[in-house]
Protein backbone atom coordinates (compact mmCIF):
# COMPACT_ATOMS: atom_id res chain seq x y z
CA UNK A 1 0.00 0.00 0.00
CA UNK A 2 1.24 3.22 -1.37
CA UNK A 3 0.67 6.71 0.29
CA UNK A 4 1.23 8.48 3.96
CA UNK A 5 -0.47 6.42 6.40
CA UNK A 6 -2.46 9.63 7.22
CA UNK A 7 -3.01 12.61 6.14
CA UNK A 8 -4.59 16.17 7.48
CA UNK A 9 -5.06 18.86 5.17
CA UNK A 10 -6.40 22.16 6.73
CA UNK A 11 -8.76 19.81 9.24
CA UNK A 12 -10.97 22.49 12.19
CA UNK A 13 -12.86 20.46 14.27
CA UNK A 14 -15.82 22.49 15.95
CA UNK A 15 -18.21 21.69 19.01
CA UNK A 16 -21.43 23.96 19.23
CA UNK A 17 -22.00 25.22 22.93
CA UNK A 18 -25.31 25.89 24.12
CA UNK A 19 -25.89 28.50 27.18
CA UNK A 20 -28.89 26.18 28.46
CA UNK A 21 -30.52 23.36 27.37
CA UNK A 22 -33.43 24.98 26.29
CA UNK A 23 -31.45 26.84 23.31
CA UNK A 24 -30.60 23.81 21.58
CA UNK A 25 -34.53 23.39 21.06
CA UNK A 26 -34.77 26.40 20.14
CA UNK A 27 -32.56 26.30 17.36
CA UNK A 28 -33.93 23.14 16.06
CA UNK A 29 -37.67 24.94 16.27
CA UNK A 30 -36.09 27.73 13.56
CA UNK A 31 -34.53 24.80 11.50
CA UNK A 32 -31.15 25.77 12.30
CA UNK A 33 -31.94 29.31 10.64
CA UNK A 34 -31.45 31.33 13.86
CA UNK A 35 -27.80 30.51 15.96
CA UNK A 36 -28.52 30.18 19.54
CA UNK A 37 -24.87 28.13 19.97
CA UNK A 38 -21.69 29.19 20.22
CA UNK A 39 -18.66 27.66 18.02
CA UNK A 40 -15.59 26.04 20.46
CA UNK A 41 -12.93 25.17 17.57
CA UNK A 42 -11.08 21.79 19.33
CA UNK A 43 -8.55 21.96 16.15
CA UNK A 44 -7.74 25.35 13.96
CA UNK A 45 -5.82 24.48 10.04
CA UNK A 46 -4.22 21.46 11.31
CA UNK A 47 -1.94 20.15 8.19
CA UNK A 48 0.50 17.44 9.04
CA UNK A 49 1.38 13.35 7.24
CA UNK A 50 2.12 10.35 9.01
CA UNK A 51 4.66 8.07 7.07
CA UNK A 52 4.03 4.23 7.07
CA UNK A 53 5.70 2.60 10.01
CA UNK A 54 6.33 6.02 11.46
CA UNK A 55 5.71 6.64 15.21
CA UNK A 56 4.24 9.90 15.48
CA UNK A 57 3.80 11.69 18.80
CA UNK A 58 1.40 14.16 20.33
CA UNK A 59 2.18 16.52 23.01
CA UNK A 60 0.01 18.98 24.81
CA UNK A 61 -2.03 20.31 27.46
CA UNK A 62 -5.35 18.96 28.29
CA UNK A 63 -8.25 20.70 26.43
CA UNK A 64 -5.49 21.05 22.93
CA UNK A 65 -7.10 19.09 21.03
CA UNK A 66 -4.79 16.24 21.01
CA UNK A 67 -7.99 13.15 21.90
CA UNK A 68 -10.15 15.35 19.34
CA UNK A 69 -7.28 14.34 16.43
CA UNK A 70 -7.00 10.62 17.93
CA UNK A 71 -10.72 10.66 17.32
CA UNK A 72 -10.31 11.96 13.77
CA UNK A 73 -7.73 9.51 12.70
CA UNK A 74 -9.73 6.71 14.10
CA UNK A 75 -13.12 7.51 12.32
CA UNK A 76 -15.19 8.47 15.43
CA UNK A 77 -15.31 12.05 14.75
CA UNK A 78 -15.39 13.78 10.64
CA UNK A 79 -13.80 17.01 10.07
CA UNK A 80 -15.75 20.60 10.43
CA UNK A 81 -13.34 21.82 7.80
CA UNK A 82 -10.46 19.98 5.79
CA UNK A 83 -10.02 16.90 5.33
CA UNK A 84 -8.55 14.09 6.70
CA UNK A 85 -7.33 10.64 5.23
CA UNK A 86 -6.41 7.36 7.25
CA UNK A 87 -5.02 4.29 4.86
CA UNK A 88 -5.22 1.02 6.64
CA UNK A 89 -6.73 -1.21 9.41
CA UNK A 90 -7.01 0.67 12.72
CA UNK A 91 -6.98 -0.02 15.95
CA UNK A 92 -7.60 2.70 19.04
CA UNK A 93 -7.03 2.82 22.20
CA UNK A 94 -8.52 5.97 23.05
CA UNK A 95 -10.51 7.27 26.31
CA UNK A 96 -11.09 4.40 29.22
CA UNK A 97 -13.08 1.48 27.83
CA UNK A 98 -14.21 2.90 24.62
CA UNK A 99 -15.14 0.20 21.94
CA UNK A 100 -16.65 -1.86 24.89
CA UNK A 101 -19.94 -3.01 25.80
CA UNK A 102 -20.20 -2.70 29.45
CA UNK A 103 -22.74 -5.32 29.90
CA UNK A 104 -21.16 -7.82 27.55
CA UNK A 105 -18.45 -9.98 29.37
CA UNK A 106 -14.82 -9.53 28.47
CA UNK A 107 -14.57 -12.44 26.45
CA UNK A 108 -17.79 -10.87 24.10
CA UNK A 109 -16.24 -8.04 24.00
CA UNK A 110 -12.76 -9.51 22.47
CA UNK A 111 -14.71 -10.92 19.88
CA UNK A 112 -17.19 -8.53 19.21
CA UNK A 113 -13.88 -5.78 18.44
CA UNK A 114 -12.35 -8.16 16.09
CA UNK A 115 -15.11 -8.86 13.82
CA UNK A 116 -15.61 -4.92 13.95
CA UNK A 117 -12.56 -5.35 12.21
CA UNK A 118 -13.38 -7.62 9.88
CA UNK A 119 -11.87 -10.83 11.63
CA UNK A 120 -13.41 -14.51 11.32
CA UNK A 121 -14.42 -15.90 14.58
CA UNK A 122 -12.07 -18.59 13.75
CA UNK A 123 -8.82 -16.19 13.75
CA UNK A 124 -10.52 -14.62 16.88
CA UNK A 125 -10.12 -18.13 18.34
CA UNK A 126 -6.59 -18.59 17.47
CA UNK A 127 -5.65 -15.27 19.25
CA UNK A 128 -8.43 -15.58 22.11
CA UNK A 129 -5.69 -17.38 24.38
CA UNK A 130 -2.87 -14.30 23.99
CA UNK A 131 -4.73 -11.31 24.55
CA UNK A 132 -6.37 -13.47 27.36
CA UNK A 133 -2.51 -14.51 28.78
CA UNK A 134 -1.42 -10.34 27.95
CA UNK A 135 -4.37 -8.49 29.89
CA UNK A 136 -4.09 -10.93 33.71
CA UNK A 137 -7.45 -10.37 34.46
CA UNK A 138 -8.13 -13.81 35.29
CA UNK A 139 -11.57 -15.17 35.97
CA UNK A 140 -12.92 -11.62 35.69
CA UNK A 141 -12.39 -12.29 31.02
CA UNK A 142 -15.74 -14.14 31.82
CA UNK A 143 -17.42 -11.29 33.70
CA UNK A 144 -19.37 -8.17 32.90
CA UNK A 145 -17.01 -5.45 31.86
CA UNK A 146 -19.16 -2.65 34.29
CA UNK A 147 -17.33 -5.15 37.08
CA UNK A 148 -13.99 -4.20 35.95
CA UNK A 149 -11.70 -1.36 37.90
CA UNK A 150 -9.67 1.03 35.27
CA UNK A 151 -6.98 -0.81 35.69
CA UNK A 152 -8.30 -4.12 34.31
CA UNK A 153 -9.88 -1.70 31.60
CA UNK A 154 -7.35 -0.70 29.81
CA UNK A 155 -5.52 -4.07 30.25
CA UNK A 156 -7.85 -5.67 28.21
CA UNK A 157 -8.37 -2.85 25.63
CA UNK A 158 -4.65 -2.85 25.30
CA UNK A 159 -4.61 -6.33 24.66
CA UNK A 160 -6.90 -6.51 22.20
CA UNK A 161 -5.68 -3.30 19.95
CA UNK A 162 -2.57 -4.94 20.00
CA UNK A 163 -3.28 -8.89 18.59
CA UNK A 164 -5.70 -7.58 16.37
CA UNK A 165 -2.90 -6.97 13.41
CA UNK A 166 -3.31 -3.30 13.45
CA UNK A 167 -1.48 -1.45 10.45
CA UNK A 168 -2.21 1.81 12.41
CA UNK A 169 -1.84 2.04 16.24
CA UNK A 170 -3.85 4.94 17.97
CA UNK A 171 -2.62 5.27 22.09
CA UNK A 172 -4.42 8.00 24.02
CA UNK A 173 -3.45 8.78 27.49
CA UNK A 174 -5.52 5.29 28.91
CA UNK A 175 -2.00 3.75 29.91
CA UNK A 176 -1.34 6.34 32.51
CA UNK A 177 -4.50 4.48 34.65
CA UNK A 178 -2.31 1.14 34.36
CA UNK A 179 0.45 0.15 37.25
CA UNK A 180 3.85 0.29 36.57
CA UNK A 181 4.41 -2.87 35.60
CA UNK A 182 1.65 -3.05 32.73
CA UNK A 183 3.24 0.01 31.71
CA UNK A 184 6.47 -1.53 31.16
CA UNK A 185 4.84 -4.38 29.55
CA UNK A 186 2.96 -2.39 27.34
CA UNK A 187 6.07 0.42 26.14
CA UNK A 188 8.00 -2.99 25.19
CA UNK A 189 5.19 -4.59 22.91
CA UNK A 190 4.78 -0.53 21.64
CA UNK A 191 8.95 -0.90 20.64
CA UNK A 192 7.91 -4.63 19.32
CA UNK A 193 5.22 -3.18 17.04
CA UNK A 194 7.66 -0.68 15.86
CA UNK A 195 9.84 -2.99 14.82
CA UNK A 196 6.97 -4.75 12.79
CA UNK A 197 6.62 -1.64 10.91
CA UNK A 198 3.14 -0.60 12.27
CA UNK A 199 2.70 2.65 11.96
CA UNK A 200 1.34 4.45 15.71
CA UNK A 201 -0.21 8.11 17.33
CA UNK A 202 0.96 8.25 20.57
CA UNK A 203 -0.68 11.06 22.88
CA UNK A 204 1.07 11.31 26.11
CA UNK A 205 2.02 13.60 28.79
CA UNK A 206 5.30 11.42 29.38
CA UNK A 207 7.60 13.35 27.61
CA UNK A 208 10.34 10.89 28.52
CA UNK A 209 8.21 8.36 26.43
CA UNK A 210 7.67 10.75 23.55
CA UNK A 211 11.46 10.52 23.08
CA UNK A 212 12.28 7.43 23.51
CA UNK A 213 9.84 6.24 21.27
CA UNK A 214 8.77 9.10 19.10
CA UNK A 215 10.29 9.63 15.06
CA UNK A 216 8.71 12.66 14.82
CA UNK A 217 6.38 14.90 17.51
CA UNK A 218 3.62 17.50 17.17
CA UNK A 219 2.53 20.00 20.44
CA UNK A 220 -0.57 21.27 19.87
CA UNK A 221 -1.73 24.42 21.80
CA UNK A 222 -5.44 25.27 22.05
CA UNK A 223 -6.48 23.46 19.13
CA UNK A 224 -3.36 25.19 16.92
CA UNK A 225 -0.12 23.32 15.83
CA UNK A 226 2.62 25.35 17.92
CA UNK A 227 5.43 22.83 16.66
CA UNK A 228 6.46 19.53 14.46
CA UNK A 229 9.40 17.85 14.08
CA UNK A 230 12.07 15.94 16.02
CA UNK A 231 10.98 14.84 19.54
CA UNK A 232 14.03 16.18 21.59
CA UNK A 233 13.19 19.87 19.76
CA UNK A 234 9.43 19.83 20.15
CA UNK A 235 9.38 18.45 23.90
CA UNK A 236 11.64 20.92 24.55
CA UNK A 237 9.89 24.13 23.34
CA UNK A 238 6.95 22.79 25.22
CA UNK A 239 8.49 22.00 28.57
CA UNK A 240 9.70 25.87 28.07
CA UNK A 241 6.60 27.50 27.36
CA UNK A 242 5.07 25.15 30.17
CA UNK A 243 8.30 26.45 32.81
CA UNK A 244 7.09 30.36 31.20
CA UNK A 245 3.53 29.71 31.84
CA UNK A 246 3.84 28.02 35.49
CA UNK A 247 6.22 31.05 36.31
CA UNK A 248 3.73 33.79 35.28
CA UNK A 249 1.18 32.02 37.66
CA UNK A 250 3.94 31.98 40.42
CA UNK A 251 4.52 35.45 40.04
CA UNK A 252 1.02 36.19 40.58
CA UNK A 253 0.48 34.37 43.43
CA UNK A 254 3.44 36.07 45.33
CA UNK A 255 1.43 39.38 44.62
CA UNK A 256 -1.45 37.96 45.41
CA UNK A 257 -0.18 36.56 49.20
CA UNK A 258 1.66 40.02 49.54
CA UNK A 259 4.22 39.81 51.88
CA UNK A 260 6.39 36.20 51.71
CA UNK A 261 6.07 34.33 55.11
CA UNK A 262 8.50 31.83 56.08
CA UNK A 263 7.83 27.95 55.74
CA UNK A 264 6.24 26.33 58.01
CA UNK A 265 8.54 23.87 59.94
CA UNK A 266 5.59 20.85 59.87
CA UNK A 267 4.67 19.57 56.46
CA UNK A 268 1.06 18.70 56.54
CA UNK A 269 0.31 17.96 53.09
CA UNK A 270 0.43 14.72 50.92
CA UNK A 271 -0.25 15.90 47.08
CA UNK A 272 -0.50 12.56 45.76
CA UNK A 273 -0.86 8.87 46.73
CA UNK A 274 -0.53 6.23 44.47
CA UNK A 275 0.07 3.12 47.35
CA UNK A 276 0.50 3.04 51.08
CA UNK A 277 2.34 0.38 53.07
CA UNK A 278 3.67 -0.12 56.37
CA UNK A 279 3.43 -1.19 59.94
CA UNK A 280 2.02 2.27 61.47
CA UNK A 281 4.49 2.86 64.30
CA UNK A 282 4.77 6.00 62.73
CA UNK A 283 3.14 7.98 59.62
CA UNK A 284 4.43 10.15 56.99
CA UNK A 285 2.42 13.47 57.66
CA UNK A 286 3.92 15.84 54.80
CA UNK A 287 5.91 16.25 52.11
CA UNK A 288 7.22 19.22 50.34
CA UNK A 289 9.79 19.85 47.93
CA UNK A 290 11.26 23.66 48.13
CA UNK A 291 13.96 25.71 46.81
CA UNK A 292 16.60 27.03 49.23
CA UNK A 293 14.29 29.70 50.52
CA UNK A 294 11.37 27.62 51.08
CA UNK A 295 9.51 28.88 48.00
CA UNK A 296 7.40 25.33 46.91
CA UNK A 297 8.19 23.78 43.81
CA UNK A 298 6.48 23.58 40.34
CA UNK A 299 9.15 22.09 38.64
CA UNK A 300 12.69 20.75 39.01
CA UNK A 301 16.02 22.21 36.82
CA UNK A 302 19.08 21.15 36.57
CA UNK A 303 21.98 21.90 38.48
CA UNK A 304 20.07 23.67 41.32
CA UNK A 305 19.79 22.56 44.83
CA UNK A 306 16.37 21.30 46.24
CA UNK A 307 15.20 20.85 49.70
CA UNK A 308 12.80 17.79 50.12
CA UNK A 309 11.43 18.34 53.36
CA UNK A 310 9.20 15.54 55.66
CA UNK A 311 7.17 15.51 58.33
CA UNK A 312 6.60 12.17 60.45
CA UNK A 313 4.43 11.58 63.11
CA UNK A 314 5.49 8.61 66.15
CA UNK A 315 2.30 6.38 66.76
CA UNK A 316 4.70 4.01 69.42
CA UNK A 317 8.25 4.23 70.35
CA UNK A 318 10.63 3.90 67.72
CA UNK A 319 14.38 2.93 69.05
CA UNK A 320 16.12 3.53 65.50
CA UNK A 321 14.31 5.62 63.10
CA UNK A 322 15.11 6.59 59.86
CA UNK A 323 13.62 8.86 57.37
CA UNK A 324 14.30 8.73 53.48
CA UNK A 325 12.47 9.27 50.17
CA UNK A 326 12.97 7.37 46.56
CA UNK A 327 13.03 9.56 43.44
CA UNK A 328 11.79 7.91 40.47
CA UNK A 329 11.56 8.63 36.99
CA UNK A 330 8.39 8.54 34.60
CA UNK A 331 8.53 4.57 34.50
CA UNK A 332 8.44 4.05 38.21
CA UNK A 333 12.45 2.95 38.03
CA UNK A 334 14.09 3.59 41.15
CA UNK A 335 16.35 6.61 40.00
CA UNK A 336 18.13 7.17 43.29
CA UNK A 337 17.41 7.30 47.05
CA UNK A 338 18.49 8.56 50.61
CA UNK A 339 17.32 8.43 54.12
CA UNK A 340 18.79 10.28 57.68
CA UNK A 341 20.95 7.15 58.47
CA UNK A 342 22.86 6.59 55.25
CA UNK A 343 24.04 10.07 54.99
CA UNK A 344 25.66 9.60 58.61
CA UNK A 345 22.34 11.69 60.46
CA UNK A 346 21.25 8.75 62.52
CA UNK A 347 17.87 10.04 64.61
CA UNK A 348 17.46 9.23 68.58
CA UNK A 349 14.68 7.42 69.95
CA UNK A 350 11.69 8.74 68.67
CA UNK A 351 9.07 8.68 71.49
CA UNK A 352 5.17 8.10 70.76
CA UNK A 353 3.32 11.25 69.80
CA UNK A 354 6.45 13.16 68.58
CA UNK A 355 6.30 14.87 65.38
CA UNK A 356 9.80 15.49 63.95
CA UNK A 357 10.29 17.32 60.07
CA UNK A 358 13.34 16.34 58.68
CA UNK A 359 15.31 18.60 55.28
CA UNK A 360 17.34 16.98 52.59
CA UNK A 361 19.47 19.63 50.51
CA UNK A 362 19.87 17.96 47.18
CA UNK A 363 21.76 19.26 44.42
CA UNK A 364 20.32 18.00 41.14
CA UNK A 365 22.40 17.30 38.68
CA UNK A 366 21.48 17.41 35.27
CA UNK A 367 18.80 15.02 34.03
CA UNK A 368 17.26 14.45 30.65
CA UNK A 369 13.90 16.78 31.05
CA UNK A 370 10.70 13.85 31.91
CA UNK A 371 8.74 13.66 34.99
CA UNK A 372 10.13 12.91 38.42
CA UNK A 373 8.40 11.70 41.75
CA UNK A 374 9.32 11.47 45.38
CA UNK A 375 8.06 8.64 47.77
CA UNK A 376 8.63 9.26 51.15
CA UNK A 377 9.08 6.79 54.03
CA UNK A 378 9.97 6.09 57.85
CA UNK A 379 11.11 3.13 59.07
CA UNK A 380 12.64 1.92 62.35
CA UNK A 381 15.76 0.02 62.61
CA UNK A 382 19.02 -0.13 60.77
CA UNK A 383 20.04 -0.02 57.55
CA UNK A 384 20.25 -3.97 57.09
CA UNK A 385 17.73 -4.80 59.41
CA UNK A 386 14.59 -2.34 59.30
CA UNK A 387 10.82 -2.29 59.28
CA UNK A 388 8.64 -0.02 57.42
CA UNK A 389 6.58 1.84 59.24
CA UNK A 390 5.20 4.15 56.17
CA UNK A 391 6.02 4.37 52.74
CA UNK A 392 3.62 6.15 50.57
CA UNK A 393 4.35 5.87 46.30
CA UNK A 394 4.76 9.05 44.51
CA UNK A 395 3.67 11.60 46.78
CA UNK A 396 5.21 14.14 44.93
CA UNK A 397 5.34 14.37 41.42
CA UNK A 398 7.48 17.19 39.03
CA UNK A 399 8.56 17.99 35.53
CA UNK A 400 12.25 18.12 35.00
CA UNK A 401 12.60 21.60 32.90
CA UNK A 402 14.68 21.32 29.89
CA UNK A 403 18.48 22.56 29.35
CA UNK A 404 19.45 24.42 26.50
CA UNK A 405 21.75 21.99 25.82
CA UNK A 406 20.62 18.41 24.85
CA UNK A 407 21.06 15.77 27.08
CA UNK A 408 22.00 12.42 25.85
CA UNK A 409 20.73 9.15 28.41
CA UNK A 410 20.02 9.67 31.15
CA UNK A 411 22.05 12.62 32.53
CA UNK A 412 24.71 14.72 31.95
CA UNK A 413 27.65 14.27 33.77
CA UNK A 414 30.35 16.95 35.15
CA UNK A 415 33.12 17.11 32.87
CA UNK A 416 36.02 19.06 31.85
CA UNK A 417 37.36 19.00 28.10
CA UNK A 418 41.23 19.12 27.15
CA UNK A 419 42.46 18.74 24.08
CA UNK A 420 45.73 16.81 23.28
CA UNK A 421 46.72 17.41 26.88
CA UNK A 422 48.96 14.85 28.88
CA UNK A 423 46.61 13.20 31.96
CA UNK A 424 48.01 14.61 35.19
CA UNK A 425 49.72 17.61 33.84
CA UNK A 426 46.95 20.25 34.77
CA UNK A 427 45.17 22.86 32.95
CA UNK A 428 47.01 23.77 29.71
CA UNK A 429 47.74 27.41 29.78
CA UNK A 430 46.11 29.71 27.68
Amino acid sequence: MSGPAAAFTGVSKSYAIYAAPGDRLKELATLNRRRFHSDYWALREITFEIGRGETFCVVGENGSGKSTLLQICAGILEPTTGTAEVNGRVAALLELGSGFNPEFSGRENVYLNGAILGLSTKTMDQRFKEIQAFAEIGDFIEQPVKTYSSGMTVRLAFAVAIHLDPEILLVDEALSVGDVYFRQRCMRKVHELRRRGVTIVFVSHSTGDVKAIGDRAMWLDRGVMRAIGKPELVVSQYLAAMGEKDARYLAHDSVAAGEHHAPAEIVDEIPNIDHRFGDKRAEIVGISVCDESGRKLSSLSPNTTIVVRITARAKANLERPNVGFMFRNHLGVDFAGTNTTREGHALGPMPAGEVWTVDFYIDLPCLYASIFSFSPAIADGTLEHYAICDWIDNAVVLPMDPLGAPIYGQMHLACRVQVNSRIGAGAPVL
